[in-house]
């Protein structure tokens, strides 16, 4: 009889423990709310998608405690500024490609693409397995930021040309809406580099203004109209193997956060990187196909102009090195990495696509 009663009064003891227990552990979540300015506009539905994937799944792993409202492109900060915005605590968080911010520092490019850089798959291996990801945190540390892979868009194309570009001197004077190191490959190919803003482009084309532009892919450059004015579309766009967006976090806002808000933003971080590019690989293919239906003439760049372009990228990353430390362990690091990821992908996946890709088209 004891016994009993003991028991009983054990279990009412534990049920009560528990059901203060749920309560306390509720409470001991703090309320967070945080500001995510996007680089892009709402338009742009693959590029905006995954800020919004994120608020999503950090607040569902936090019972909605952790809520973070997603601004477009504009409505706080425009695009270029968010660096700044998130260096200073304007907003918690940024969701952008990091080589926006170049001018500040060239190291920032390694965050996002370089030309002749890697693909998807090996980038996130570089970062996630190869030390890319420690190497880049400590520069973002300069800017009071902490920085998460938050998406790809893969591949990017070349861009829309008024006319057929056939070798390096087609490109002399060619102005060329294209920014960053990009942009600085082109010019010394002898093309002039042009900055407008996207809502500018077709115009400018249309009048003469510039002679070629690039975006994205077809996904993204179906929507500019482009290919009614320029219709010779080129690719690859060697100087986007892939791009890969980051989210940028206020680095105090960040250190502020519980170990299981941080643990959400993580979790919610990869999979917008997965996500993202699986968006575009499904999406692209249909794309390109109404491209062409609409005129557009594909074109690759001729060999001659990739080998020059691939010598003028190293130049400048030489002489980039030479005078910024930074720069330069960053690159050691990336160019080893690379190298062997290269040698690798011709074993396997390379020997694979060539033959499968062309076998689907003619074999039977």
């Amino acid at each position: 009889m004891k016994r009993r009663i003991l028991f009983a009064r054990g279990a009412a003891a534990a049920a009560a423990t528990t059901a203060l227990a749920a309560p306390a552990i509720a409470q001991g979540s703090p309320e967070v709310r945080w500001r995510l300015s996007s680089a892009f506009p709402r338009t742009f539905d693959a590029l905006f998608a995954p800020s919004e994937l994120i608020a999503r799944q950090v607040a569902a792993m936090t019972d909605n405690k952790f809520q973070i409202r997603v601004f477009p492109a504009g409505e706080i900060v425009p695009p270029f500024s968010t660096l700044d915005a998130t260096q200073n605590g304007t907003v918690e968080a940024t969701h952008v490609p990091n080589y926006y911010f170049i001018g500040k520092d060239p190291t920032l490019a390694f965050e996002t693409a370089l030309p002749f850089g890697m693909t998807t798959r090996q980038h996130n291996a570089w970062i996630y397995h190869g030390g890319g990801q420690a190497l880049l945190r400590d520069v973002m540390k300069d800017f009071n930021v902490i920085s998460f892979l938050a998406g790809n868009t893969g591949a990017q194309m070349g861009g829309f040309f008024r006319k057929e570009i056939r070798t390096v001197a087609d490109l002399q004077g060619l102005k060329f809406r294209i920014a960053g190191l990009g942009g600085q490959v082109m010019a010394r190919l002898g093309a002039t580099p042009q900055q407008l803003a996207l809502g500018e482009v077709y115009s400018a084309l249309e009048r003469g203004t510039i002679d070629a532009a690039e975006f994205v892919g077809p996904y993204d450059d179906e929507r500019l109209g482009l290919v009614r004015v320029a219709p010779f579309y080129y690719y690859p766009g060697f100087w986007e193997g892939s791009a890969a967006l980051s989210l940028n976090v206020h680095l105090p806002a960040w250190e502020a956060l519980p170990a299981p808000y941080k643990a959400a933003i993580e979790s919610a971080c990869a999979h917008a990187n997965v996500d993202m590019v699986a968006r575009y690989d499904a999406v692209n293919a249909a794309a390109l196909r109404r491209l062409v239906a609409a005129g557009a003439q594909l074109r690759p760049f001729p060999r001659e102009i990739l080998a020059e372009a691939w010598k003028a990228a190293h130049a400048i990353y030489d002489e980039t090195a030479r005078t910024n430390p930074k720069f330069a362990r960053v690159y050691e690091n990336w160019r080893r990495f690379r190298d062997e990821q290269f040698l690798w992908f011709r074993v396997a996946e390379t020997s694979y696509e060539n033959f499968a890709f062309t076998a689907a088209q003619t074999v039977r």
